[in-house]
């Protein structure tokens, strides 16, 4: 198995996938991690089975080291993996490695373009790690797959001249997703062994206990369900939207992490997507639903004063508005709307705005423009019918 660089956009499999398979796992040489490893440099070949080869090809621009591959059949190439250097209609983005490297990367990563369109015929499936919506590309990306001909006639890295697309590439960079930063280092130290154990089950004192001393409490479910019921003081990312990323983005990294779930698919499965941004494992966990979550307490219904997440990093604000942490055309399932050019900015009382901020309902997670919130939580109190705040967003 191969890595075409190191990542700074999520934590990879590759060490786990080469350790299960007992597979060689080649990474580019330049690359500075510190595993055991195959190093591979541009030019290298290695074969695959009778009559496919895979070759190396260096692509820098996403990374310095950044290697794409090149698999022939019977000496013909058939398929390009490019990782992040060509992606369907963009490239990947050049300013994830560090900021005074940017305009330089960018140039390397149109020079890369058009190597492999020069070199490699026109009918070679583009086969990237990524697009489709990640925060990783430059731009969103349109459809499932291309060919080197289609990239020819479509890709702006293959259609400007350099200058121009430099300039237009860097003009539509967006925020860089808070927790990049932990992404590089843990993929250059080589990930821990993934442990998908469940988490030690919560009942509601434990819960009570963890919101006291300031962890997190995550709510799994829908966000209308979290709006009708739920534990006073926890957040919610719902499990079917772009869980990893709005958590991974808004929590203080390290933070400890408990999980409400309806049922234990729902709780593995949000343990799988976790993992791939190092959050492998959630301190804790509880199944069912508010029923088996809450307690009365005092006896009476009580509505805490409403919450907001962990101040999202890169937010943009106005005076006058309350800014969504959804990103540039940004949807639950991955896909960009065409129809959203910018960060959604939603004015008080807005429709757009979520009405419940006691969660962070991904991924329309509303924040004050300033200053950032508290990071003091109310007591904790119980209610089996704690509901969302109906009022715009302040602080608390």
């Amino acid at each position: 198995m191969v890595e075409t660089h190191l990542h700074n956009d999520y934590v990879t499999g590759g060490p786990e996938l080469a350790r299960l398979t007992g597979a060689a796992y080649l990474v580019p040489a330049d690359a500075r991690v510190s595993f055991a490893r195959v190093p591979v440099a541009d030019g290298d070949t290695v074969g695959i089975d009778a009559g496919l080869t895979l070759t190396a090809v260096a692509t820098p621009g996403h990374t310095p080291h950044h290697t794409a591959y090149v698999l022939s059949e019977a000496g013909r190439p058939v398929a390009a993996f490019t990782g992040g250097s060509l992606l369907i209609g963009t490239v990947g983005r050049p300013d994830l490695v560090e900021p005074r490297l940017t305009e330089e990367l960018a140039r390397a990563q149109h020079a890369s373009a058009h190597r492999l369109a020069r070199t490699l015929p026109d009918e070679t499936a583009v086969l990237p790690t990524h697009g489709f919506g990640s925060f990783c590309s430059s731009a969103p990306a349109d459809g499932d797959a291309t060919t080197i001909g289609k990239e020819k006639a479509a890709n702006p890295a293959l259609t400007t001249d350099v200058d121009a697309f430099v300039a237009d590439l860097l003009a539509g960079l967006e925020d860089v997703p808070a927790y990049y930063a932990h992404m590089g280092p843990v993929n250059a130290a080589g990930p821990a062994p993934v442990d998908l154990t469940p988490p030690a089950p919560a009942d509601p004192d434990e819960i009570a206990a963890r919101l006291a001393a300031g962890e997190w409490v995550v709510d799994l479910r829908n966000r209308v369900a979290f709006t009708e019921g739920h534990v006073a003081g926890s957040f919610n990312y719902e499990a079917d939207g772009k869980l990893a990323t709005y958590l991974a983005w808004t929590i203080p990294w390290g933070k400890p992490v408990t999980l409400l779930a309806e049922t234990a698919e729902q709780l593995a499965d949000a343990q799988r997507e976790l993992v791939r941004v190092g959050i492998d494992r959630p301190a804790a966990a509880a199944l069912g639903g508010p029923e088996r979550w809450l307690r009365e307490g005092s006896g009476r219904r009580r509505s805490p004063a409403p919450r907001s997440p962990a101040w999202p990093v890169g937010v943009r604000t106005g005076s006058s508005s309350w800014t969504c942490a959804a990103r540039r055309n940004a949807r639950p399932d991955g896909s960009r709307a065409p129809s959203t050019s910018r960060s959604t900015h939603c004015t008080a009382g807005s429709a757009r705005c979520p009405t419940g901020r006691s969660g962070c309902t991904a991924p329309a997670a509303c924040a004050p423009p300033s200053p950032p919130p508290s990071s003091t939580r109310p007591a904790a109190r119980w209610s089996p019918w704690t509901t969302a705040s109906t009022r715009p967003p302040g602080p608390d």
